[in-house]
């Protein structure tokens, strides 16, 4: 996972199937400050499911994930009350949803432990950001090819698969890149059932939701902090104008037709903007808008949709008590489902207490 990046897990829950409740699970990286392309990607649609009471969400910062990549201790901790306060103040439902810090619950890096001594290191080898560390190294003509990997690197698919394992997932919604992780977690998960002979995790299964928008940044890439083109979620008001009208357009003049559908601009406007209005800003362009007046919009359209959440999140800011007792809360929560299971496997692996 990327700095504020998410993955997600559905699970059944074990009730009969008149009761079934989908179960939710999503991290997110706690080495950055959240922006738009995390709220309408990952945010938004987890918040909507939080408060679904057929839905049972389990969501966390993933703050040990965030040492492989960062080594700032003032950084993380800034990106964990930052990334805990966004999701509250922009309405999750802790009621509902179990919220917690990853680094909170002592039973995922123990499981962590345990699927490395099942895990066979050829599986590590192929791990995509591991082979990506190594041909960057050949191409630099480095004698070491593993020159600046760590084993936290070099091991990242293992606490994943703890992360999703943990709460015994089967349905897991991600992006591309990460469907190498769920199958890498499913390889675990079932050496782990053969060599202890019991059914202690299900196999996870990636799904690939190809409706989940991704934003594009202000160059018109991708929408990424290592692109450095992102517009953070709670600016304040100025930063947010001056950072919208430096968003990349074309050389079209007013009154010459655009394309919306080419349009970084009119993309981001439409993840915030009803249909109605998405519609009538659609007819804008063809009318030939100049792109003054459609950053203007664009502007006072977002200005207006987190006025209120960008208090809310600057209060909590203010109150980090708060946000503490909410994710100990959530932590008791998660750890009521962890530990149990965390009790079943070490008696399975001879580690179980003596009476």
């Amino acid at each position: 996972m990327s700095a504020t990046s998410a993955f997600s897990a559905q699970a059944s829950t074990g009730q009969p199937q008149s009761q079934k409740v989908t179960r939710v699970l999503t991290g997110i990286t706690t080495t950055g400050t959240p922006h738009l392309g995390n709220y309408v990607g990952a945010i938004k649609p987890a918040i909507e499911a939080s408060l679904d009471p057929n839905v049972e969400s389990f969501y966390f910062l993933a703050d040990l994930h965030a040492l492989i990549k960062c080594q700032d201790p003032k950084r993380v901790q800034e990106s964990r009350l930052e990334i805990a306060a966004t999701w509250l103040a922009l309405g999750l439902d802790t009621d509902n949803a179990t919220f917690y810090r990853q680094s909170d619950i002592p039973e995922i890096p123990e499981l962590t432990w345990m699927l490395s001594c099942v895990c066979a290191k050829g599986l590590m080898n192929r791990a995509h950001a591991y082979k990506a560390a190594v041909a960057e190294n050949e191409e630099a003509d480095n004698q070491d090819p593993d020159k600046g990997v760590t084993m936290g690197l070099f091991g990242y698919p293992v606490l994943m698969a703890a992360d999703i394992l943990m709460f015994n997932a089967n349905k897991v919604p991600v992006g591309r890149d990460q469907i190498q992780h769920i199958e890498m977690a499913r390889d675990m998960a079932g050496r782990f059932n053969h060599l202890y002979k019991g059914s202690f995790f299900s196999l996870p299964e990636a799904v690939v939701d190809e409706k989940v928008q991704v934003l594009n940044g202000l160059d018109g890439r991708k929408m990424s902090k290592s692109y450095n083109n992102t517009i953070p979620l709670f600016v304040a008001e100025k930063k947010l104008l001056k950072l919208v009208r430096k968003i990349k357009t074309n050389s079209l003049e007013p009154g010459e037709p655009k394309d919306p559908d080419t349009c970084t601009l009119f993309q981001i406007y439409s993840a915030f903007a009803s249909a109605e209005d998405t519609q009538a800003m659609r007819e804008e362009y063809a009318a030939g808008i100049g792109w003054g007046d459609a950053k203007n919009r664009v502007f006072e359209y977002l200005n207006e949709h987190l006025r209120e959440p960008r208090e809310r999140y600057l209060a909590l800011l203010e109150d980090p008590a708060h946000i503490e007792a909410v994710l100990q809360k959530g932590a008791e929560k998660a750890r009521a489902q962890a530990a149990p299971l965390m009790d079943r496997l070490r008696t399975a692996a001879g580690l179980g207490r003596f009476i």
